[in-house]
Order: C-alpha cells, then sequence, then structure tokens
C-alpha cells in the first residue's frame, strides 16, 4: 500500500509539474507577443540578496520604444520584479522606455534641504542607467527621500535614492527601497586605481550582477571598493555640502553589518532633476 508520506510526496511532485509547466507557458506565450511587435526581451527574474552598499527594489504604466535602435541608441533591458515579490519598499512607477539614448551629457540636478548638489552624466558611457534615472526623475521618485546611510571609515560614502526613507526618524527598512525593476551594470572601473575617487557618484546594488536598481552613492574621498558598482557620472558642485555631513558624523546602525550608519547631519531631497541631453 502506498504510504500517507508517498502521496504527499507525488501531490506536491504534481503541484510543481503544473506550475512550471503554466510557467514555461506563459513564457512561450510572452515570447511570442513580443516577437510580434518587434519589443525587446525584458527578463522577469526574482533579484534576491540583501543590500550592502544598497539597493532594493514599481508596474509599467509607461509605453516602452518597440522599434529598432536608431542611431546613437541602445536597447535597454529592464528586468521586473514579479508583484508577488515585492515588498513594500518598492515604488512602482513603471519602466522607462526600452530604447535609450547614447550620446550627449546631461547635468543631474539634487536639490536638497543643505544646498544643491550637481553632477554631470555622460550617455553615451551610461545609456540604460541615465535613461533609468531620467525616468524615476520624471515621475518624482526621488522627491521628499533622505540619504539614509554615511560611511565614514574604510571607504567614504554618502549614499541615497530609497524614496522610502522619509520623514521623521528612522527605519529599519531604510535602504531596501527602489524601483519595480532591475537594470545591468555599465561603466564599470575595472581599470581605475582607485576604482572610485573622491567626486564620483556611483549606483549601488546587492553585490549580484543585474541588481542595480535607484540607490546611489556620493564619494567624497578616494574608496578601495571592488569595481562592481556603475559609475554613473562626476559631481560638479555640492562636494562641500557632503564633507559637511561626512564631518557630522553617523549613528554607527549599520556598523555591524554593511558599515556605517544614518548621517547625524540630516540629508534630504527635496527634488532631483535630470536636463535634457546635450552635446
Amino acid at each position: 500500500m502506498t504510504s500517507t508520506r508517498e502521496r504527499q510526496r507525488a501531490a506536491a511532485r504534481a503541484r510543481l509539474e503544473k506550475e512550471m509547466a503554466e510557467r514555461a507557458a506563459r513564457a512561450r506565450k510572452r515570447r511570442q507577443t513580443q516577437a510580434i511587435v518587434g519589443a525587446a526581451s525584458v527578463l522577469v527574474l526574482v533579484v534576491a540578496g540583501t543590500v550592502w552598499l544598497v539597493t532594493t527594489l514599481g508596474g509599467d504604466d509607461d509605453k516602452t520604444d518597440t522599434a529598432g535602435p536608431g542611431a546613437g541608441n541602445v536597447q535597454c533591458a529592464w528586468t521586473e520584479i514579479p508583484t508577488d515579490q515585492r515588498s513594500p519598499q518598492i515604488k512602482d512607477v513603471g519602466v522607462p522606455p526600452v530604447q535609450q539614448s547614447a550620446t550627449g551629457t546631461q547635468t543631474m540636478t539634487i536639490d536638497t534641504n543643505l544646498g544643491p548638489i550637481t553632477a554631470t552624466i555622460d550617455r553615451s558611457a551610461v545609456p540604460c542607467t541615465a535613461g533609468s534615472f531620467t525616468h524615476l526623475a520624471e515621475k518624482n521618485f526621488f522627491d521628499n527621500s533622505k540619504c539614509h546611510r554615511l560611511v565614514t571609515e574604510g571607504i567614504k560614502v554618502l549614499q541615497c535614492g530609497d524614496p522610502g526613507a522619509t520623514g521623521k526618524g528612522w527605519r529599519q527598512t531604510d535602504g531596501t527601497g527602489g524601483p519595480s525593476y532591475r537594470l545591468a551594470e555599465e561603466n564599470l572601473p575595472t581599470d581605475k586605481r582607485p576604482p572610485y575617487p573622491e567626486g564620483v557618484i556611483a549606483m549601488a546594488n546587492s553585490g549580484q550582477p543585474g541588481s542595480t536598481g535607484s540607490q546611489f552613492f556620493i564619494v567624497y574621498g578616494d574608496s578601495p571598493l571592488d569595481p562592481n558598482y556603475t559609475v554613473l557620472g562626476t559631481i560638479t558642485g555640492g562636494m562641500d555640502l557632503v564633507k559637511q555631513v561626512a564631518a557630522a558624523g553617523d549613528d554607527k546602525a549599520f556598523a555591524k553589518q554593511a558599515g556605517g550608519g544614518h548621517p547625524k547631519k540630516e540629508v534630504t531631497i527635496k527634488k532631483l532633476t535630470m536636463s535634457a541631453p546635450q552635446g
């Protein structure tokens, strides 16, 4: 006679096989649809891992460009997080257009409670990351969020970009927020020493390839990080403000984990904007 345990195992296997078949069918249908309209493939993956230098984790209410890349353009793949895998810290503002310009430069302006911080971004080096930032800025994604992490020992960075880090005080979830999609890393400084010198602005990720989201860090002193984080651009103004924040220190909240803590001198992003590409 078949034991109860064996019947349970058989039932579990049957459920798993059914679920895998349904997923495969949905994937085939999606690929067929994309082939018909000529859209770029969008991989639906579960991005796992906790933040080190940051990250985490928004629908698709924006139209994507389904045409092939024209002159000076590239195709970008946005890895969407399945809705049933999204934490409350995800801010869903859709995904950027698939086709992005790879020419010209943009000015990022971070209007903070302490004053403006500006950076120059070369789209030829980071077309997809720049496109993502432009999309998020247009959706007011960063408005009223606080820079949640400061590191003053070993590396010297101020980390921002979590849309959920708002309001008075700090929460355990600060540093885990982001959009509903991820993108691949770009412009990795594998040939630079140090990889992240003072004055660069770079993207944080979970340590896994393709886990870049919305969180970024401003390097206010040469930092010997592994070259795994997209170099987004170069700070052109406001570094004195960042150094003032660094001088005030941090509360060591992350000292036993990734290092650093919440900055004692709070920095709130009132508005983050991206200029139109120039040149």
